[in-house]
C-alpha cells in the first residue's frame, strides 16, 4: 500500500513500524530455517560436528524450539553409534589403550548408550587385568601407567584402586631392598636417599623411615665436627664461674640442627675438630662510688601574663572587619550602578511612552479619515486613506532599547541582592568575633619554674673474668697452639640520693645486683665469646665440603657424588644450599626434598 504525504503522520509511521518488524522476523526466521537445513544436510552427510554446529546456531535463533532439540538429540546418537563402531574395530585389534578414548567419547555424546557403556567396562576391566599381570612380572612403570589410565576413566574402579596400592608397596619394596644392599656396600649416603624415597612410594609398607633414621645418626656421627673439652682449669678458684665454662654449658650454647658434638673423651682418629683447653685465671669484684649531681624542676610560682589567645582573636576580627569592609565596598558599587541603570530605565520608558502616545495618535487620525473616505467614495473602491501602512509600528526601536535596559536593570538588582546578603552575613562573622574577644581574659596564669640542684651518688659493681682459651685442630699438636686471654666483665650500677620533699625529689636507695648474679654473668660472657669461635671452625669446616659436594653435580646421580653431597647437607641442615638439594632430589625422584633431614 503507498504511503501518501497527505496521510496522517500517526497512521504512515505505524505502518513503517509495522514493515520493519516483519522484516526483522523474515530476517530471523530465515536465518533459524538456513541452519536447520544446513543441519539436516550435514546430518544426511554424516558430517556430525559439521551438523552440530548448524543445530546450534538454529538453537541460538530459537532456544525453545523443540524440533531442533529433537534433530540434535537424535544427530548425537548417529554419532554416538557411529563412534562405537570405531571403538569395537580398534577394540577387536587389541589395541584397548586406543579404543579406551572413543568409548568415552561415545558415551559423551549419547550417555543412554547402554553398549558402549558396557564395551568401556569391559575394557577397563581388562586393561585392569593386563596391569596386574605387568605387577607379576615386575613391570611396574608399565603397571602403574595402566592403573592411572582406568582411574583417569573411572575414579572408582577397585581393582585399579587396589592395583596402584600394590604398585606403590612393590616399588617401596624394591627401595627398600636397594637402600639394604647400599648400606651392606658401607654406601650410606645412597642409602639414606634410597630409604627415604621406599618411605615416599609406599608409607608404612616397609620399615624405612626407622632404617633412615638409623642412617642420618651414622652420617652424623661420621661429618659430626667434634669439640673435644676437657673442665675448666680453676686457677682463680671460683667454682662458681667455672661451673659457667663446662662442656655442657658450650654444648648448649652451640646450634642443635647441625652436628656438632661436644665430647670430654679422646676423639676417633683422623675425625674433624678441634681440642679446647680453658683456664680461669682470676675473677676480679670492683666496686666503686662517683659524687654527682642532678637537678629537678620544681614549682615556685604563678604570674600573670598576657593573655595570647586574646591576641589570636583580636588578629581574626581584624580580618574579618578588612574583609566586611570589601563586602561594602563592592555592595556600594553595584549599588550605584543598580541606581544610575534604574535612571536610564525611566528615561527609556518616558521615550517610550511617548512614541507609543503618538503611534496611537497617529493611528486614530488615520483611522477617522479612512471612515470618512469610506463614506466619500464610490461602492467597491478603497480610498487610499485606508492604507494599513499608516497604522504600522513605528516605536520597535524604542521598545528595543526598554527591553534591552530593563534586562539589565534586574541583572543589577539580583547582584544587590546578593551583596546585601554577603554584607549581612559578613557582618554576623564581625559580631561573633567581637564577642569571643570581649569575652576572652587580658591575662592568664603562667607557672614559674626553678632549677635545684641535688646530691647523688653513682653506684658500679662490676666484676671481671680472665679466661685463657686454647682451640687447636685434632691433626694438630695441641702444644703448638697459642693460647689466647681476654676480659669478660659484668657491670651494674645504680644512683642513690637523700629525699628533698621541698621539690618533690624521692629518697633512692642504692640496688645493686648481687656478686653471685654478677660472677654466673661473666662466665656466661665467656663461654659465649668460646661458642662463637667454635662455630666459626664449623663453619670453615662445612664449606670446605660444600664446595667439594658443589664440584661433582654436573652428574648428581653418581653414587660418589651422592655420598658427598648428602654429607654436605647434613652439615647444612640449619641452611641447605639448594644448588646441591634440588638436583640430588630430582636425581632419585624425591618429591619433598627436605625428607632427606627427616620429621
Amino acid at each position: 500500500m503507498p504511503i501518501h504525504p497527505s496521510s496522517s503522520p500517526p497512521r504512515w509511521l505505524g505502518l513503517i513500524a509495522l514493515s520493519l518488524f516483519a522484516l526483522l522476523t523474515a530476517a530471523g526466521c530465515t536465518a533459524f530455517s538456513r541452519a536447520m537445513k544446513e543441519g539436516d544436510q550435514f546430518t544426511s552427510q554424516r558430517k556430525w560436528a559439521e551438523a552440530e554446529a548448524a543445530y546450534q546456531r538454529a538453537l541460538a535463533a530459537e532456544p525453545d524450539d523443540a524440533e531442533v532439540k529433537a534433530k540434535l538429540l537424535g544427530m548425537h546418537k548417529h554419532w554416538s553409534a557411529e563412534v562405537l563402531g570405531n571403538a569395537r574395530a580398534v577394540h577387536g585389534q587389541g589395541d584397548l589403550a586406543g579404543a579406551t578414548p572413543l568409548l568415552v567419547r561415545a558415551l559423551q555424546l549419547d550417555p543412554g548408550n547402554g553398549a558402549a557403556r558396557e564395551l568401556l567396562t569391559q575394557t577397563l576391566d581388562t586393561r585392569a587385568e593386563g596391569a596386574l599381570q605387568a605387577l607379576k612380572e615386575e613391570k611396574l612403570q608399565e603397571a602403574r601407567a595402566e592403573f592411572d589410565a582406568v582411574l583417569a576413566v573411572d575414579p572408582e574402579h577397585a581393582v585399579a584402586s587396589k592395583g596402584v596400592v600394590s604398585v606403590q608397596t612393590a616399588w617401596a619394596n624394591r627401595w627398600f631392598t636397594t637402600a639394604q644392599r647400599l648400606e651392606e656396600e658401607g654406601k650410606l649416603g645412597n642409602a639414606l636417599l634410597a630409604y627415604v624415597r621406599a618411605d615416599q612410594e609406599r608409607v608404612g609398607a616397609t620399615p624405612a623411615r626407622e632404617r633412615a633414621e638409623e642412617m642420618r645418626r651414622k652420617l652424623k656421627d661420621e661429618v659430626a665436627f667434634l669439640v673435644v673439652a676437657a673442665p675448666a682449669d680453676d686457677k682463680a678458684e671460683a667454682p662458681d664461674v667455672v661451673q659457667r665454662l663446662s662442656p655442657g654449658r658450650l654444648s648448649a650454647l652451640l646450634p642443635r640442627d647441625v652436628p656438632i658434638r661436644v665430647i670430654t673423651t679422646e676423639a676417633p682418629k683422623n675425625h674433624e675438630g678441634v681440642r679446647l683447653g680453658v683456664a680461669l685465671e682470676r675473677v676480679m669484684p670492683v666496686k666503686s662510688v662517683e659524687q654527682a649531681q642532678r637537678s629537678t624542676r620544681y614549682l615556685v610560682t604563678n604570674k600573670a601574663v598576657p593573655n595570647p589567645r586574646r591576641a589570636e582573636l583580636e588578629t581574626a576580627l581584624l580580618t574579618q572587619e578588612r574583609k566586611l569592609e570589601e563586602v561594602e565596598r563592592k555592595l556600594s558599587g553595584v549599588l550605584r550602578d543598580y541606581l544610575r541603570k534604574q535612571d536610564e530605565l525611566t528615561q527609556v520608558r518616558e521615550v517610550a511612552t511617548r512614541c507609543r502616545a503618538r503611534e496611537r495618535q497617529t493611528c486614530g487620525t488615520a483611522l477617522s479619515e479612512c471612515i470618512r473616505g469610506y463614506s466619500q467614495a464610490k461602492p467597491g473602491e478603497v480610498p487610499k486613506e485606508c492604507s494599513p501602512s499608516r497604522c504600522s509600528p513605528q516605536c520597535e526601536a524604542e521598545e528595543g532599547t526598554l527591553k534591552q535596559k530593563d534586562v539589565g536593570v534586574q541583572e543589577l538588582e539580583r547582584r544587590v541582592e546578593a551583596g546585601q546578603e554577603a554584607a549581612e552575613a559578613q557582618r554576623r562573622e564581625v559580631q561573633r568575633g567581637r564577642d569571643a574577644y570581649y569575652r576572652e581574659p587580658l591575662t592568664v596564669e603562667e607557672p614559674v619554674y626553678a632549677e635545684y640542684p641535688y646530691d647523688v651518688e653513682l653506684h658500679r659493681f662490676t666484676i671481671t673474668a680472665s679466661v685463657t682459651e686454647r682451640l687447636v685442630d685434632l691433626a694438630k699438636d695441641a702444644a703448638g697452639a697459642s693460647p689466647r686471654t681476654a676480659d669478660y666483665a659484668a657491670m651494674h650500677e645504680d644512683s642513690s640520693n637523700k629525699a628533698y620533699d621541698k621539690v618533690g625529689v624521692l629518697a633512692d636507695p642504692v640496688q645493686l645486683r648481687t656478686e653471685a648474679e654478677l660472677r654466673v654473668e661473666a662466665g656466661d660472657k665467656a663461654m659465649a665469646s668460646i661458642a662463637e669461635r667454635v662455630k666459626e671452625r664449623f663453619n670453615s669446616y662445612r664449606q670446605r665440603q660444600v664446595e667439594d659436594a658443589r664440584r661433582g653435580m654436573v652428574r648428581p646421580s653418581a653414587e660418589d657424588v651422592v655420598e658427598k653431597a648428602v654429607r654436605a647437607l647434613l652439615l647444612t641442615a640449619d641452611a641447605p644450599p639448594q644448588d646441591i638439594l634440588l638436583p640430588l632430589a630430582q636425581a632419585r625422584g624425591l618429591t619433598r626434598p627436605e625428607s632427606i633431614y627427616g620429621d
